[in-house]
């Protein structure tokens, strides 16, 4: 199976000649999960990091009533896992579910390790992964805060119309912090405009 998709992430955040991307994902492993398959379980160590080539993938957890809430959504292409769960060998405390049919690489934290001491490229490579995902999650929690729903709903309307064909409603509105009867409603509130 080709690296393609993987290798040119790599050069999508950081400028890195083609030998040393080959370098660093040699010992990646390719595998496919079906929809709604578990990824990653809560309270499990995680020693492994994926980097999801096609499909889509949440993070969820549940509130004190029991409901899932969906913490992120993941599309192709881009690194999913617990970075925490993962470098400080703690359990997980969110589960990681396929949503649709997905294909995957993985390495494991030992791998990644020799990477950081050996190759100083992946290294940069990694500052600017966490300050990309830094700035994501910031976003996030801004708008969580500031944002109307029906502005949240615009902004990933905007940046990311796939997901609304490939990820249920429900899981869209639990995402945006509302009910999916709210989400209905926007919805059609914004198509009669």
């Amino acid at each position: 199976m080709s690296k393609e998709t993987l290798n040119l992430y790599f050069h999508s955040l950081f400028p890195i000649e083609d030998d040393i991307v080959h370098q660093i994902t040699r010992k990646f492993k390719s595998f496919s999960l079906k929809k709604n398959e578990l990824l990653l379980a809560e309270n499990r160590i995680n020693n492994k990091t994926y980097f999801l080539e096609t499909g889509y993938v949440r993070s969820y957890t549940f509130d004190s009533n029991g409901n899932e809430i969906t913490t992120n959504l993941f599309t192709a292409p881009c690194f999913v896992n617990d970075f925490l769960s993962f470098f400080k060998e703690q359990p997980t405390k969110e589960n990681y579910e396929t949503l649709t049919d997905c294909t995957f690489w993985l390495t494991d934290l030992e791998t990644v390790q020799e990477n950081f001491h050996s190759i100083p490229e992946f290294r940069e490579f990694s500052r600017m992964l966490f300050v990309v995902n830094y700035y994501k999650l910031h976003d996030r929690v801004l708008e969580m805060a500031k944002d109307t729903a029906e502005e949240r709903y615009l902004n990933l309307l905007k940046k990311q119309p796939a997901i609304f064909q490939n990820v249920p409603l429900k899981i869209i509105a639990s995402f945006l912090g509302i009910t999916d009867t709210s989400l209905s409603r926007i919805r059609k509130k914004i198509t009669t405009l």
